[in-house]
């Protein structure tokens, strides 16, 4: 796709209930029937972002209606300043497996299920939690009783010291971005 002028992209941002065909997309897949959210509790935003090859591509996300509006803003900061996201597709495009859609680089939120190695709710089943580029940012958690990093491909990325493209630190302007908005920055969590 080549880059869009400011014209073309003013119709790309939306932010708007789950239409008949992408809920037909989802359901069954990373949306279940739960008593925890529904179908009228999820967004689907389309957002551009700047892809690793410097142009302009558009990105599907699910999240809760709290936070898609917020969502839209955050993610036209980072388009503006032309932030790297590799690429952001819905995560029913790996059937749910976050280890497919994170070892692929996908940058997701909803997907109903529970923190990894745990029985408890994961912010994702809620739609209130974004990953970006998390192959280059794995989640490193001991939930098991071991040390584990997920996706498993992005273990040559745990070691936070060193320095790679895409990393996302607390001086990242993703990061302060999202934080602005009120979001947590796992990177911050000692629970991990």
């Amino acid at each position: 796709m080549a880059d869009l002028t400011k014209k073309q992209t003013e119709d790309i941002w939306t932010a708007s209930p789950l239409s008949d065909e992408i809920f037909d997309r989802i359901n069954g897949c990373s949306f279940r029937k739960n008593p925890h959210i529904g179908r009228e509790d999820l967004r689907y935003l389309k957002v551009l972002h700047t892809g690793f090859d410097g142009r302009s591509h558009t990105g599907q996300l699910i999240v809760n209606v709290l936070i898609a509006d917020i969502c839209i803003r955050v993610f036209q900061e980072l388009y503006r300043m032309r932030y790297p996201i590799e690429k952001i597709r819905l995560i029913d495009e790996y059937q749910a497996c976050d280890e497919a859609s994170m070892s692929d680089n996908n940058s997701s939120a909803f997907c109903y299920r529970p923190v990894s190695g745990t029985d408890q709710l994961s912010l994702h089943a809620l739609g209130l939690a974004v990953d970006i580029n998390p192959l280059y940012n794995p989640y490193i958690h001991t939930n098991t009783g071991e040390k584990k990093c997920e996706p498993a491909s992005g273990a040559k990325y745990a070691d936070r010291t060193k320095d790679f493209p895409y990393k996302i630190t607390a001086q990242d302007d993703c990061c302060r971005i999202f934080k602005k908005y009120g979001f947590e920055w796992g990177g911050d969590w000692t629970h991990a």
